[in-house]
């Protein structure tokens, strides 16, 4: 039996903002039914204390609860540190004292291990908020017992996210000085706590064979690429899953019209029609384009603002869903006044209206600039929806062109404009576009498959 500790700074149910939190609350529970014990931590945040999860209170800093009953979740708490309105920062910016928040919470975490005496054989951190364990347990851990035979292994879920704090916020870390050098916590005049973890995890993995290859670069390396060169024979890709209870047609509440392959065509425009209501809009034989998410430079909102003239002239309608660029969504609003029936943004946090997007829009627009992973096309392959791509990480290893959907590069307007026409051609040819949408709902890209191989890299490490 492998014991495995779980450290992230959001786990859903509690606490979300985005992708990790889905990854840290189903990669547990299906890692769970491999002969794992897995141990979650996570800071118990204000959502947390107003979210009516059944929690035990072991002391006045950690609580305890659980991952639908198949792994223990661990919170810690500071209240003058986690009770906040948000996870990571407000309106004004990111918390200034965040490198003291998460350094607090890695200690913790460590801490806790080492009085209850948890023997846990690998410590599995994701991202820069946990970047310092790897650290600690080389640097001040390394004669304590509970730790002699402890690996690490960090996950890298979005490199762009490397936590760089001011270098005077160092000794925040309460690490020695000899640290704070170009070769591990030094980055260009700044503290960068990722970058540290790199250096010292035993494994490294991120979320698409793509993606660790593109962060070995110069253009995706986001200034540590030399760093992850110097790793790459311990660095390793695997592809996110996704929940499929969360996210089936066959059962899905959210949605008017459940289906599975056989009745797909006739659910789907059932969906659509309750879909454009939903938006203000009347029924009509016009394909949609759906996009759910995060309205961001990263998503390929740049190039969708400078092509939306163009594919609004095209006979199709386009549903934008999310939060995000204050300055993209004004100006996607400013499209949407002078073309109300054919662009609707819906810029709020809205699971139905997401999971009816998914399950109503013929086509998914994803031009990610780059995508280490990507959730959204996989949601999409589930609910007959084809994705068009833009070829970059996650996306060139799970969307095939012609096949499961439409990808293009490079990313430039005039390439997007192209991928959408193509879209529309194949919209045309029912035969074509309905194989399409079957070889999409085909695709299976669950939890199981991951945790096999992350099960893989565990006994590796600990075999070495």
């Amino acid at each position: 039996m492998l014991n495995i500790a779980f450290c992230s700074s959001e786990v859903f149910p509690f606490a979300k903002t985005g992708g990790l939190a889905d990854v840290c609350g189903a990669l547990p529970k299906v890692l769970a039914g491999k002969k794992i014990k897995i141990t979650v931590f996570v800071p118990y945040y204000r959502c947390v204390k107003k979210g009516g999860f059944k929690l035990k209170k072991i002391s006045d800093h950690f609580l305890k609860g659980s991952l639908d009953g198949q792994a223990d979740v661990i919170f810690v708490r500071n209240d003058t540190l986690f009770d906040r309105s948000e996870l990571y920062g407000d309106a004004s910016g990111d918390y200034p004292d965040n490198l003291k928040r998460f350094r607090y919470f890695c200690q913790q975490v460590l801490r806790y291990i080492e009085d209850h005496k948890l023997p846990i054989d690998i410590i599995h951190c994701h991202d820069w908020q946990t970047a310092l364990i790897p650290v600690y347990l080389k640097e001040l851990y390394a004669d304590k017992k509970t730790f002699q035979t402890t690996k690490t292994v960090l996950t890298i879920h979005n490199l762009a996210f490397q936590g760089l704090f001011p270098v005077e916020q160092y000794s925040e870390t309460q690490l020695p000085d000899r640290l704070l050098n170009p070769e591990i916590f030094e980055f260009y005049g700044k503290t960068n706590l990722l970058k540290a973890g790199i250096v010292y995890a035993d494994k490294i993995t991120t979320v698409s064979p793509s993606y660790a290859k593109e962060i070995q670069t110069e253009s995706k390396g986001c200034g540590v690429h030399p760093v992850l060169q110097k790793r790459k024979k311990d660095l390793s890709g695997i592809l996110n899953g996704i929940d499929e209870k969360v996210w089936n047609p066959k059962t899905d509440t959210y949605i008017t019209a459940r289906y599975s392959l056989k009745n797909m065509r006739a659910a789907k425009a059932d969906n659509k029609k309750v879909l454009l209501r939903r938006v203000g809009w009347k029924d009509a034989d016009v394909p949609v384009f759906g996009n759910v998410g995060r309205i961001s430079h990263q998503k390929g909102f740049e190039v969708i603002l400078k092509a939306l003239e163009e594919i609004l002239k095209l006979d199709c309608r386009i549903i934008i869903q999310g939060l995000g660029d204050p300055a993209y969504i004004e100006s996607l609003k400013t499209y949407a006044t002078k073309h109300p029936d054919k662009l609707s943004v819906q810029d709020k946090f809205d699971e139905q209206l997401a999971h009816q997007v998914y399950a109503g829009s013929d086509f998914f627009l994803m031009p990610s600039e780059f995508e280490p992973c990507g959730l959204s096309q996989l949601i999409s392959f589930r609910y007959g929806t084809v994705p068009v791509v833009h070829k970059t990480g996650g996306l060139a290893d799970t969307v095939k062109h012609k096949k499961t959907g439409v990808v293009f590069k490079p990313l430039n307007p005039v390439s997007l404009v192209r991928a959408v026409k193509q879209a529309l051609r194949i919209y045309k040819q029912a035969p074509e576009f309905n194989a399409l949408r079957k070889n999409a709902m085909k695709q299976t890209f669950s939890w199981p498959a991951s945790a096999r191989k992350y099960k893989e890299i565990y006994t590796c490490l600990l075999s070495a």
